[in-house]
Formats: structure tokens, sequence, C-alpha cells
């Protein structure tokens, strides 16, 4: 009998040894983590996948949701600020590319702050890649999942919903304007052109690749039916009777009929687990 209790003994050890983690087993998705984001594309999902608490500091351009402009602000992403990150502590750096100057990143590096980078997405696949790819760092999927699931469902409501629609207004997206007198626009090759599409709009700047700044002239030989001014712009510039007697603005359909409306930069700019809903809102926008 007393044979038989050191091999018992051993297998009991090594069943409790297999059932037992260890440090290399456990990912960061059971450690809370202090998170500095600087990509507002990133910044929504971290929240919308119940993981907003982990973050400490984020970008000038996250502002989706309101509770992350109570957060720290670390600089624009193109524009960040390292000291400002170095206070805050971070265990990692959440980033999607897009950041700069090079020297903050470099010394960032140097004192040790770990990056992550995601890369941003700008198809429907690709966002909900990007959604596994974030979940997977807070044992998440469940959420995911879910976000996927809506995202689905929202955008096949958008596409039955747009069919009841006859026309296809011609539609200019203004960043802001007035700047050595041109207004920086918003071009077709990008998110917001895709949402427009799927919202049954055309983007009247077509041949514009990117956000470029163009003059009155531009804008008015354009004809758009309507202008959407994003929230920048809009509220800088006062409101719609202003900006319809604007150079250039004035002589386009949408400046004599006042279709000038604002919308919310994130809305437009980046996909996300709201776009769905962000389409069925532009649809309702330019159509009405």
């Amino acid at each position: 009998m007393k044979q038989l209790k050191f091999p018992i003994l051993l297998l009991l050890i090594s069943t409790i040894a297999a059932c037992t983690p260890n440090k290399k087993d456990q990912t960061e998705a059971t450690t809370k983590q202090r998170i500095v984001c600087v990509a507002k594309q990133l910044t929504e999902l971290i929240y919308a996948l119940g993981a907003g608490d982990q973050l400490v500091g984020v970008d000038l351009s996250s502002t989706y949701p309101p509770a992350a402009q109570a957060l720290t602000k670390v600089g624009y992403h193109r524009l960040l600020n390292s000291e400002g990150i170095i206070a805050l502590k971070p265990t990692v750096v959440y980033h999607d590319g897009n950041v700069a100057p090079e020297a903050v990143m470099e010394q960032l590096k140097k004192v040790g702050v770990p990056m992550k980078v995601f890369p941003d997405a700008h198809t429907i696949p690709e966002v909900k890649a990007l959604f596994d790819s974030l979940a997977a760092q807070f044992g998440a999927q469940k959420q995911a999942d879910s976000l996927k699931t809506k995202l689905d469902a929202d955008l096949a409501e958008a596409a039955e919903e747009v069919k009841q629609y006859k026309t296809t207004p011609k539609v200019a997206i203004i960043h802001f304007g007035r700047v050595i007198n041109n207004y920086l626009v918003i071009g077709k090759a990008g998110t917001a052109s895709y949402m427009l599409d799927l919202a049954g709009g055309k983007n009247v700047m077509d041949t514009l690749k990117g956000m470029k700044p163009l003059s009155p002239e531009i804008i008015s030989k354009a004809q758009p039916d309507i202008i959407l001014v994003t929230d920048f712009g809009y509220d800088r510039l006062g409101n719609a009777e202003k900006l319809a007697t604007l150079p250039g603005i004035a002589l386009t359909p949408a400046g004599k009929n006042k279709k000038i409306y604002r919308i919310e930069e994130h809305d437009l700019i980046y996909l996300g687990p709201r776009t769905g809903e962000n389409v069925q809102m532009l649809m309702k926008l330019i159509h009405q």
C-alpha cells in the first residue's frame, strides 16, 4: 500500500499543475491595463467592447463616446506630447500608425513605453476584423460578436430603406472653411464617400482624393444640392444661415435652398460599431 502512495502523489501534483495557469498563459485579456489611445476609431471600439475603464488618456480627435472627452488629452494624433503620455504611466499606447512627430514616438520607445499598432479599417470586413483584434486584448469576443451582428443588421436595414429614394443628391463635405479664402473639402476617396454611397448620395468632389483646400469658385462650379459641414467647421463659422452667404457656397443649390447641415466628424470619417446607424442618419439628412 505504501508503494502506491508516491505514484498517486505525483499524479495529484501533475493534475493540479495542469489546471493552474502559469504567468506565461495569462494574457492581457485578464490583466487590467493603463491604455493611452491616440486613434479615434480605436477609442470608440474600446468603449464599445466594455473596456473604456482601461483608458487613461486619448488624443484630441477621440471625441466619441462622450466619456472619452473627460479623459486626459495628450495632443492631436499627429502632434503628440511625449511628456503628457509618460506622465500617465501607461502600460501600453494604442495607435493606427497615423501618429507624429517621429521624435515623440522614439522618445516613448526609449523610456520603454510599449506600443501596439492596429491597422485602420476602411471596409466592413476590415472593421469586423478590427473588432476581433481588439476583443482579444480584453477577453471580449462575445461583445465583438454582438457588435458585428448589430452592424450587419443595421446595414441591411439601411440598404432596404435607401430603395425608397428615387433621386441621388449631390453632396459636398466641408471640414472647415475660410482659411486663406479656401474651404477644406473631403474628397471621394475615403470613408465619408463610402457612407454617402450607402445612404444614396454622391460626393460631387469625385476627382478629389483625401482632404484638400478648394477655392470658392470650385465649390460653386460643383453645384452641390446638399452641403455637409463637420462639427468643427460648422461651429467655427456659426450656423447654416451664415454659411449660406459665404463666397462659393451662396451660388450653389445648397446655399440658395439653405440645405447646409451640421454633422459630427466622427460619424462620417471612420467605420465602427455605429456605422449602420450613421448611414441611416445620413440618409435622412441628405434626402430631406
